[in-house]
């Protein structure tokens, strides 16, 4: 059953959503070779904490801590260890805060120094693919809308979209109706109305889309060996149209990028 919410709940939400935006951008200054990915989910639940938050992640279906990594060929769920990161990895780093009572569920993929340039077109085509499909979230469209859009996006390039995990509904609970996959058919699906808040997380991979999972249980990777790439924004329906309430300004700033790209998907004052 999917949980419709008020634009005062919407509002709380938008400050979860920004402990783990706030903490992305501190562990972008960080993400470097020679540090392991241990020393960042330390790093990460300090901050979480430090505002008034709890890592959203913790203890969530038993899992040990509160970054997912995932660096290269992992997809997603990767569990942080002592391993250095090395020049040319990437990393995607999946962070989860619950504050108000509410969950932000957010996620980046890291270049780790100089990465290779297939590497890094994989990079940008997936984070396109994101606001693809996050241009689909309004009133009125359905879940296959945005699938559709983002699959259309991503294999253009002859990319693989993975099926078997997929975004979905947030609030409350970290997992809340409706699901969100990242490939569809246009007008199939459950239909969007105001006060709906999901996550949209495309996981892009290089070659084949099909996965393995690995026998911790958690980490999923890409079958073939080839790199992956994850970009994930909480996002609101508002007045028909789609509401950012996570953002990569703080990543931005961290590595000294300017972008607009988040601009159309801001309305203000949403509470008058």
């Amino acid at each position: 059953m999917i949980q419709i919410k008020t634009l005062e709940e919407i509002e709380l939400m938008r400050e979860s959503a920004l402990v783990v935006s706030k903490t992305l951008g501190i562990l972008a200054a960080e993400v470097k070779p020679g540090v392991t990915t241990l020393q960042l989910d330390k790093l990460a639940e300090e901050f979480i904490r430090s505002e008034g938050a709890i890592p959203g992640f913790l203890g969530l279906y038993d899992f040990p801590n509160t970054l997912c990594m995932s660096p290269n060929a992992q997809v997603v769920h990767g569990i942080p260890n002592k391993k250095p990161l090395v020049e040319g990895d990437i990393i995607s780093i999946d962070c989860g805060s619950i504050k108000n009572g509410f969950y932000g569920d957010h996620a980046y993929t890291f270049e780790v120094g100089e990465v290779a340039p297939e590497t890094k077109k994989l990079l940008q085509i997936t984070k396109e693919s994101l606001y693809e499909g996050i241009r689909e979230l309004r009133a009125g469209n359905r879940v296959g809308d945005v699938g559709f859009a983002i699959q259309k996006h991503a294999e253009k390039h002859g990319y693989g979209v993975v099926r078997e995990l997929v975004g979905h509904g947030l609030g409350r609970e970290m997992h809340e109706d409706p699901e969100m996959p990242n490939y569809g058919k246009r007008g199939r699906g459950k239909k969007f109305v105001n006060g709906m808040v999901v996550a949209i997380e495309p996981m892009i991979n290089l070659g084949t889309h099909k996965i393995n999972q690995l026998k911790d249980g958690w980490t999923i990777l890409t079958r073939d060996g080839k790199p992956s790439a994850h970009f994930e924004h909480d996002v609101a329906i508002v007045n028909g149209k789609p509401e950012l309430l996570s953002t990569f300004k703080y990543v931005y700033e961290a590595l000294g990028i300017e972008s607009n790209e988040e601009d159309e998907f801001r309305q203000k004052p949403l509470i008058h």
